[in-house]
């Protein structure tokens, strides 16, 4: 008789105990790595640093070119 309850006892923890501890493992992750960490901080802060500083060159281009090559934008 022992035998035939550990058929059912193996299959509520594969269809209940199972998913609910892998959705509750992976949420608890999810969770504690949606956090910016100081080095995500220092890397956002140096490439918006170097998107202003990139905005500046390309207006100097396009500076350079509007006085050189007038028509430069309508060209294909």
């Amino acid at each position: 008789m022992s035998g035939f309850m550990l058929i059912p006892l193996a299959a509520l923890l594969i269809v209940v105990v199972l998913p609910i501890w892998i959705i509750a493992h992976y949420g608890t992750r999810w969770r504690t790595n949606r956090v910016i960490t100081s080095g995500d901080e220092k890397l956002l802060a140096d490439l918006w640093d170097t998107a202003g500083k990139m905005e500046a060159r390309i207006d100097t281009l396009e500076r350079i070119l509007d006085d050189e090559a007038p028509d430069w934008r309508t060209r294909s």
